[in-house]
């Protein structure tokens, strides 16, 4: 499976968080074969929880491992700083970026230190994302802390 493939599974679970009224950011944590270990989405607004976050979401869904050293997570949006720090925490090795126009977060901090990262500059992520905000303009500054 190439990134693309696997942006396509964090664009689904983008998806399903707008369909029950969150915010669309999706995540999938990928091992090095390729095997999605875990996936899930923004459910700060479904479990008023502030930490829920897409790629939080997609880590626990993959559950506890050894290690994490090879394995890829991918974004439909630049990581916020929260979860920048868990990939360079738990040494996630790469990250695969959807869109960083409408948010900017700890992506090229990422780079600098070590993390392999690949911004796709996804239209359809950057549609989502940019519909979303003209809708919720309140809700998304809240999601970024503003």
């Amino acid at each position: 499976m190439s990134d693309r493939d696997w942006l396509a599974v964090a664009v689904e679970e983008a998806q399903a968080g707008l369909a029950e009224g969150g915010i669309p950011i999706g995540a999938a944590l990928v091992d090095a074969d390729g095997t999605v270990l875990g996936r899930g989405h923004n459910r700060r607004v479904q479990d008023g929880d502030p930490s829920a976050h897409g790629e939080t979401a997609a880590f626990r869904n993959a559950g506890r491992r050894p290690g994490y050293r090879g394995t890829t997570m991918v974004t439909t949006l630049s990581p916020c700083w929260f979860c920048s720090g868990l990939v360079r925490q738990f040494g996630i090795s790469r990250v695969v970026v959807g869109e960083a126009r409408t948010f900017v977060g700890g992506h090229e901090w990422l780079a600098d230190n070590g993390v392999e990262v690949v911004v796709l500059d996804d239209p359809g992520c950057v549609r989502m994302m940019t519909d979303f905000i003209a809708r919720h303009p309140q809700l998304w500054n809240e999601d970024i802390g503003r």
